[in-house]
């Protein structure tokens, strides 16, 4: 399980980071594309995690992905506690994140910013899906 939490967190900045990358050379409909299909695993994953840990009472998934930093007693981790609230709330924030996603694809293909948009907001959802 720990390889769809890291999946869900990192597919949306993998699209950003290829459209950050290349994103003149990919062209507007492509750069959309990618960027949406990064979202789009993300939501299926956390579609994936709702039905396993909210429809199958699945138990709380609580690992540590390493030590930040340890001062005596004192320890700091980087990890992921999924319970079932927080499944709830990765449906709802993902599934947010693509419709805003194709959304834009829809309305913004004539104006020249969108490439920043299609950079900057998977480096938001990256902020919003770990919380």
């Amino acid at each position: 399980m720990l390889n769809i939490y890291l999946t869900i967190v990192l597919a949306p900045l993998i699209g950003s980071l290829i459209v950050g990358l290349a994103g003149n050379q990919l062209g507007r409909k492509l750069s959309h594309s990618i960027t949406i299909l990064g979202v789009a695993i993300s939501t299926v994953l956390s579609l994936y995690v709702f039905n396993h840990h909210v429809l199958n009472d699945a138990d709380i998934f609580n690992q540590n992905i390493y030590t930040w930093m340890q001062i005596g007693s004192l320890n700091i981790s980087v990890g992921f506690l999924v319970d079932n609230l927080t499944a709830v709330m990765l449906v709802v924030v993902s599934f947010v994140s693509l419709m805003v996603h194709i959304y834009t694809m829809a309305t913004c293909m004539m104006i020249r910013a969108t490439l920043n948009f299609l950079v900057t907001y998977p480096f938001l959802l990256l902020q919003c899906l770990p919380l």
